[in-house]
């Protein structure tokens, strides 16, 4: 039996980890939306570098989690006050093993603790169907973003009295 899975908080420190992650992901997991455009790969990377995840982890707005196999990190996640998820990325080699699942879940906690009542995200085409499995339902047509194939998805959150 595989060990479980553990959510932490991501800290500052971070930052290098969760953009190297990120990237990986991108590169070998989202082949259908960027179809190995360099320019594209280039630029959907540029937009989670080191410096930007440090900016969203300075951010009282925003909450970012890393999740761990045996103390190895295997997966990021951000999500903002508002209830938009900036992203949900896992190694590929930890794909379907219930990684984005556990970090969705603490995201979707962090949010109905601050009694935020809907998550939205603006999904790509490799990661709508992963959304739509965990109850995330089509809020509004399709649309292009910057060369990117997206899918407004969102979830209503049941928030404790």
């Amino acid at each position: 039996m595989e060990a479980s899975i553990c959510i932490r908080p991501a800290r500052p420190a971070d930052a290098g980890l969760i953009s190297r992650i990120i990237e990986r992901s991108i590169r070998v997991g989202c082949v259908l939306d960027h179809r190995n455009d360099p320019q594209q790969v280039s630029h959907w990377i540029g937009r989670q570098s080191a410096d930007v995840i440090s900016a969203h982890l300075a951010d009282a707005h925003c909450y970012l989690n890393i999740a761990l196999l045996q103390d190895k990190p295997v997966g990021v996640g951000m999500v903002t006050t508002s209830g938009d998820i900036g992203f949900c990325h896992v190694q590929p080699e930890w794909f379907r093993r219930g990684a984005g699942r556990a970090l969705m879940t603490d995201l979707e906690g962090w949010l109905r603790i601050r009694g935020v009542a809907q998550a939205c995200i603006a999904s790509t085409r490799s990661g709508a169907a992963f959304y739509r499995h965990l109850g995330y339902r089509e809020a509004a047509p399709a649309f292009s973003d910057q060369g990117l194939h997206r899918v407004a998805l969102h979830k209503a959150l049941v928030v404790p009295d």
